[in-house]
C-alpha cells in the first residue's frame, strides 16, 4: 500500500468513527486496520505479536529513524506480504482517521501526545508503560479514553504472566494470610555508567522531531537507539523503566490504588562519572494505611539476595511471597502448613531474537487480550486506570526525590497537599510548538 491508497481510505472510515470500529456492530471486520508509532525494539516486539496473531492489517508506520522504518517495513512485508505506508511524522498518520488500532512504542515523553491523537482519529490504543512522564499526561489520557469510549491496554504485561497470575490467585487465596508490606525491587547493573561527549545524530535520524515536546538538548550516542531512559528529561530513570512493572503487580495482588504518602531517597551516589542524569541509588515508600508499599534500586553491587534480582516480596503473617521474572517462591511462616512452592517459567524462544524467552508467552497473552477486548469492548486485564495509577508512583516516587522531602497526596483531587513547588512537578514546561495536553 502506499501511502496515497492508504490516506484514500479516509473517506470510507469516516463512517465508523464516533465510536471507532466498534459503530458496525455484530458487522465488524473480521481483520482490522493496525498502524504502529515507533518502529524501534518494543514496538516491533509488539507488531510481530500481533502479526503472528493475524489480528489485522499493518497499514502503516510511523518512525523518525528512517532506518527503524525501513526495517519495520521489510519485517512486515516479509511476514504478510503487506507494504504499509510509511510516516515520519504521526500526525500525518493519523489524519485520514482510518485506523482501528495504534501501537504506542515510543519514548515516555511522546506517550499521551501520541495516545490522545490516536484515540481522538478514532482508534484503540496499546500503549507502553509508564502511560506518562509527568502525572497531568496521564490524566488527560484517562479522561480522553474515558469521554471517547476507547480501548486502552498499558504494556505491563506482567499482569499477563502465568507464574505471576497464579502467585496473585495464591495470594488473593489467603496463602500468606494478611499483607502488611510488599518491596519492588531491581538489581540490575543497567544504568549508562560511562562519559560520552555529544555528537551529531545519525544521518536518517530526525533528532528534532524526535525530542518532541522534551527540552532540546545536544544530540549524543546514550539518547538513540534505546538508551534514552539514561536521561530523565524523557523518562522516569529506572522507577519509570523498571518498578512500573513490579509495583503493578503489587497493586494488582494487593487492590490498593493510590499512596497517602510518599517518601524517596537516593541520588547519583557512586557513578559519579557518567553522562547519565538519572539515580543510581533509590528506594521510594508509599503509605496506603494499611500496607506499605517499597521500592528499591542499585545499579551497583550484588542482589540483597543472589537469587532474586528484579521481582517483588510479599509479606503477610502466614508467609512469604516472591515474584520474578522467571520464579514464584512461597516459604510458610508462624505455623501455616502450606508446603513451600518454588516454580520456574515456561521458556518460550523468540525467533526473531528480540524478546526475552522468559517474557515471550506474557507478551503474547497480553497481545491476545488486548485484541479480544477491542472485539468486546471489555475492559483489558492492564486497563488505562490501572496504568494510570501505577504511573502515578512512579512520577509522585520522581517528584519526591527531586524536591527531597515525603509528600502528602490527594488522590481525590490529585494534587499534592500544602506543597505548591512539588505541585509544579505534576506537569512540566513543553517546548515551543507543543501544547501539553488537558482533557
Amino acid at each position: 500500500m502506499d501511502r496515497r491508497d492508504f490516506l484514500s481510505t479516509a473517506a470510507i472510515a469516516s463512517a465508523s468513527l464516533a465510536g471507532g470500529w466498534q459503530a458496525f456492530g455484530q458487522d465488524k471486520p473480521k481483520k482490522l486496520r493496525i498502524g504502529l508509532i515507533g518502529c524501534g525494539w518494543y514496538g516491533m516486539v509488539n507488531l510481530r505479536h500481533l502479526m503472528d496473531l493475524e489480528a489485522g492489517e499493518i497499514v502503516a508506520l510511523c518512525d523518525v529513524d528512517k532506518k527503524h522504518l525501513d526495517d519495520a517495513f521489510k519485517q512486515v512485508k516479509d511476514k504478510t506480504k503487506a507494504e504499509p505506508a510509511k510516516f515520519e511524522d504521526y500526525r500525518e498518520m493519523l489524519k485520514p482517521k482510518n485506523l482501528d488500532v495504534v501501537l504506542v512504542s515510543t519514548p515516555d515523553h511522546w506517550h499521551a501526545l501520541c495516545a490522545i491523537a490516536a484515540m481522538e482519529a478514532g482508534a484503540d490504543v496499546m500503549v507502553e508503560k509508564p502511560i506518562c512522564h509527568t502525572y497531568l499526561e496521564g490524566q488527560a489520557m484517562l479522561r480522553t479514553a474515558r469521554k471517547l469510549k476507547r480501548i486502552v491496554q498499558v504494556d505491563t504485561q506482567r499482569r499477563s504472566t502465568p507464574h505471576i497470575a497464579k502467585a496473585r490467585e495464591f495470594i488473593k487465596g489467603g496463602g500468606i494470610g494478611t499483607i502488611g508490606q510488599m518491596k519492588g525491587f531491581c538489581y540490575y547493573n543497567m544504568r549508562a555508567n560511562q562519559i560520552v561527549p555529544d555528537s551529531d545524530p545519525p544521518e536518517g535520524f530526525n533528532f528534532d522531531l524526535w525530542t518532541g515536546p522534551a527540552p532540546l538538548r545536544k544530540f549524543n550516542k546514550l539518547i538513540h537507539p534505546r538508551s534514552w531512559r539514561a536521561f530523565e528529561e524523557y523518562g522516569n530513570g529506572i522507577l519509570g523503566d523498571m518498578a512500573i512493572h513490579m509495583m503493578d503487580v503489587g497493586r494488582w495482588v494487593t487492590g490498593v490504588r493510590s499512596p497517602k504518602t510518599i517518601h524517596s531517597a537516593g541520588g547519583i551516589l557512586v557513578q559519579k562519572k557518567s553522562t547519565a542524569n538519572i539515580t543510581d541509588t533509590q528506594t521510594v515508600t508509599w503509605d496506603f494505611g494499611d500496607l506499605t508499599a517499597i521500592w528499591e534500586h542499585r545499579t551497583y553491587g550484588r542482589a540483597e539476595q543472589t537469587k532474586y534480582d528484579w521481582g517483588i516480596t510479599f509479606y503477610g503473617d502466614k508467609g512469604v511471597v516472591t515474584v520474578t521474572l522467571d520464579t514464584f517462591d512461597f516459604e510458610p511462616w508462624a505455623g501455616n502448613k502450606t508446603k513451600p512452592i518454588s516454580e520456574k517459567v515456561k521458556i518460550i524462544e523468540d525467533p526473531a531474537k528480540q524478546e526475552d524467552p522468559k517474557v515471550r508467552e506474557a507478551g503474547r497473552a497480553h497481545m491476545q487480550n488486548f485484541i479480544e477486548c477491542v472485539h468486546s469492548r471489555k475492559a483489558p486485564i492492564a486497563e488505562l486506570e490501572e496504568g494510570h495509577l501505577s504511573s502515578a508512583m512512579c512520577c509522585l516516587g520522581t517528584i519526591s526525590q527531586k524536591v527531597g522531602r515525603s509528600l502528602k497526596w490527594d488522590a481525590e483531587k490529585e494534587l499534592i497537599v500544602g506543597d505548591e513547588e512539588a505541585n509544579k512537578l505534576l506537569k512540566r514546561e513543553y517546548r515551543k510548538g507543543y501544547i501539553y495536553p488537558s482533557a
